[in-house]
C-alpha cells in the first residue's frame, strides 16, 4: 500500500511539475517570438529611415552587421531592388503574404518556410514613403536559441522532481504507519489521526461480531462433542477424499484405524473403505461387517453440499448380542423343531401301530409306557420353553420375596436323593442359613436345574456338594461335583439354550438341554453373577451371588 500511494503521489506531483514546465517554456517561446517581431519592427523602421536618405547605400552597410537577418528591398511591383543575401537575383516577391500585406495596410508579418532553404522563417515588412516595402527576416531557430538559453531551469525542474519524490515517499509511509499499527486485538489502545477513526470503529464492531461468532461456534462444537462423545454408537465425519474429519470415541473403538486424518478409502478396511467409496459417489450403504467376533452395523451416507458429495457421515453401531440372539434364535427354532419332533414322532408311531391293531396285547402296555414316556418329554420340554419365554420377556412377573437359600438348596437335595442313589452319586448340603431377594419359583429352577445336571453328568460312585454361604457382596450358592467335566472350549457356550457338548453321551441322559439356560436367564433376572469352572475328568463348580 506505500508503494501505491508513492507512486500515485510521485505521478500527480511529476504531471503538475511537468504541466509548469511546459506551461513556463510556452509563455517563455511566445515572449521571445514577440520580442523577435518587436525587434523586427524596430530595426525594420531605422532601416526605412536609412533608405529614404541614402537608398540602397544603406543597405549595403547593413548587411555586413546583422548575420542572422535578411534584408529585402522590393519595388512596387514586386520586383527586388536589394537582397542583402541573394542580392537582385531573386524573383518577384509581390504574391509573398507579408509584401502583400505590407502593400494593402502598410505593414504585414508571418512564419513561413523560405522558398529555397525550407527552414521556418520569421518575415516583416514594412511600406516605405516612396512605395517601396522593405522585408527584415529572422530564421525562427534564432527565438529557440533563446528558449534553450534558459535550459539551466531544466536541471531545476528534474532537482524538484527528485526532491518530490523523496517527500512523497516520506509522506506515503508516514501515512501508512499509523494503519500498520493498529492494534487489532485492541482498536481503543490505537492512537491515530481522526481520519481512521471510522475504520477503528469498524475494527471493533467486527471484532465483537467475530468474537460472539466464535463462541457461538466453539459452544456448538462442544456440545457436538459432548453428544458423539456420549453416544455408544461410532460417529465418522469425512471429506470428499475419505479422509476423517471427525470421529468419536466410539467409532475408534469399534473401527480400527478411524483417527482423525485417517484416510479410510486408500487405508481402511475393505469392509468400509467400500462403503465409504460408494457414499463419496452418492450411494448410501447398510450393511453388518464382523470384526473379531464383534459384529458392527455400519450405515453410510453421503453429504451433499450445493447439489455435490462433499464428504461422507458413517454411524456404526455394536449389533454383537442382537446377531447373537438372531443366532440363537434359529438354532433354537431348529432345536426345537427338532427336539419336539423326535418325542411326537414316536408316540404318533406307537398310537398308530395300535390303531391299526397290529400290536400283541401283551406289548400294549410297553407301547402305552412309551408313549407316556414321550409324552412327559414333550410336557417337560414344553414347560421350560414357557419358562424361558416367561424369563425373556418377563411379563406379569411375580413379586421379589424373602426366600431362604438354604432352605431351598435343602429340598432340592432332597427331591433329587432317590435319582442320585439310582447313579450311585452322593449329594449333600451345607452352610447356612441365607436369606435372598427373588421369586421362589425361579429360585428353586435355578438350584433345582444345577444339582440336577451335577448328578446326571457324574460318574459312578461320584460326589454332589452344595453349598450355601454369606459373603461381602451377598450370598453365594456353590454346586460342585466330581463328573465328568465340561471341555474348555466349550464352557463359553453351555448355558445356550439345547446345546450339548456330547450329543452322543447326552441322548444317554435325559432332558429338555434347557435346564443351564433356564439357569442364566433366572440368575441374569435376579441380578446374580455366575460363574462356572470345569476341567475334563475331574469335575465343574458352578457358583452365583446374590446381591444383598
Amino acid at each position: 500500500m506505500t508503494g501505491k500511494i508513492f507512486k500515485n503521489a510521485f505521478i500527480i506531483g511529476a504531471a503538475v511539475l511537468l504541466l509548469c514546465a511546459l506551461l513556463f517554456f510556452g509563455v517563455q517561446y511566445a515572449g521571445a517570438k514577440e520580442n523577435a517581431y518587436s525587434g523586427l519592427r524596430r530595426e525594420a523602421v531605422f532601416a526605412s529611415n536609412g533608405v529614404m536618405l541614402n537608398g540602397s547605400e544603406y543597405l549595403e552597410s547593413l548587411s555586413g552587421l546583422q548575420q542572422d537577418y535578411r534584408i529585402t528591398w522590393i519595388a512596387p511591383d514586386g520586383e527586388v531592388l536589394f537582397d542583402s543575401v541573394y542580392g537582385e537575383e531573386v524573383t518577384n516577391q509581390k504574391d509573398f503574404p507579408e509584401v502583400a500585406e505590407a502593400f494593402e495596410e502598410g505593414e504585414g508579418q508571418v512564419i513561413r518556410k523560405s522558398g529555397d532553404g525550407g527552414d521556418q522563417t520569421m518575415y516583416y515588412a514594412l511600406l516605405c514613403d516612396d512605395g517601396t516595402v522593405l522585408r527584415l527576416s529572422r530564421p525562427l531557430s534564432a527565438v529557440r536559441y533563446a528558449i534553450i538559453a534558459v535550459s539551466p531551469l531544466v536541471w531545476i525542474f528534474i532537482l524538484v522532481l527528485i526532491i518530490s519524490g523523496v517527500l512523497a515517499f516520506r509522506s506515503a509511509k508516514q501515512l501508512i504507519k499509523p494503519i500498520n499499527s493498529l492494534q487489532l486485538d485492541d482498536p481503543d489502545a490505537n492512537a491515530t489521526y481522526p481520519e481512521l477513526a471510522p475504520l477503528v470503529e469498524r475494527i471493533r464492531d467486527q471484532k465483537l461480531t467475530i468474537q460472539e461468532q466464535m463462541d457461538e461456534l466453539n459452544r456448538k462444537q462442544r456440545e457436538f462433542a459432548a453428544l458423539t462423545e456420549n453416544m455408544s454408537e461410532g460417529f465418522v465425519l469425512t471429506d470428499r477424499s475419505g479422509v476423517v474429519l471427525s470421529s468419536n470415541s466410539g467409532a475408534e473403538r469399534m473401527i480400527p484405524g478411524c483417527e482423525i486424518g485417517a484416510d479410510l478409502v486408500s487405508g481402511g478396511e475393505t469392509a468400509v473403505s467400500e462403503p465409504v467409496k460408494a457414499a463419496l459417489e452418492g450411494k448410501r450403504t447398510d450393511r453388518v461387517f464382523t470384526s473379531g467376533d464383534q459384529s458392527r452395523q455400519l450405515i453410510v451416507n453421503p453429504v451433499i453440499s450445493r447439489g455435490k458429495v462433499s464428504g461422507a457421515v458413517i454411524l456404526v453401531m455394536d449389533v454383537t448380542e442382537r446377531e447373537q440372539r438372531e443366532r440363537l434364535r434359529r438354532e433354537f427354532s431348529a432345536n426345537v423343531s427338532h427336539e419336539l419332533k423326535t418325542p411326537l414322532t414316536s408316540i404318533s408311531g406307537f398310537a398308530e401301530l395300535m390303531m391299526q391293531e397290529l400290536v400283541t396285547p401283551d406289548k400294549v402296555k410297553e407301547f402305552s409306557g412309551d408313549i407316556y414316556r414321550e409324552s412327559q418329554r414333550l410336557i417337560a420340554l414344553v414347560s421350560d420353553i414357557i419358562k424361558l419365554s416367561k424369563l425373556d420377556e418377563q411379563d406379569d412377573m411375580p413379586a421379589f420375596e424373602s426366600v431362604d437359600l438354604f432352605k431351598v438348596a435343602s429340598g432340592a437335595v432332597e427331591s433329587l436323593l432317590p435319582f442320585a442313589e439310582s447313579k450311585n452319586v452322593s449329594i449333600t448340603v451345607k452352610g447356612e442359613s441365607c436369606r435372598v431377594k427373588g421369586v421362589a419359583q425361579f429360585i428353586d429352577e435355578i438350584v433345582f436345574n444345577l444339582c440336577d445336571n451335577a448328578v446326571k453328568y457324574n460318574r459312578e460312585g461320584g460326589s454332589v456338594e452344595v453349598e450355601v454361604s454369606p459373603t461381602e457382596g451377598g450370598t453365594v450358592l456353590k454346586v460342585s461335583d466330581t463328573g465328568i467335566g465340561i471341555p474348555y472350549e466349550h464352557q463359553s457356550r453351555v448355558f445356550e439354550r439345547f446345546y450339548r457338548v456330547n450329543k452322543s453321551h447326552s441322548k444317554e441322559v435325559a432332558g429338555t438341554g434347557l435346564g443351564l439356560s433356564i439357569v442364566k436367564h433366572a440368575a441374569q433376572f435376579h441380578k446374580a453373577d455366575i460363574s462356572l469352572t470345569s476341567e475334563p475328568g475331574k469335575g465343574t463348580v458352578i457358583s452365583l451371588v446374590f446381591p444383598r
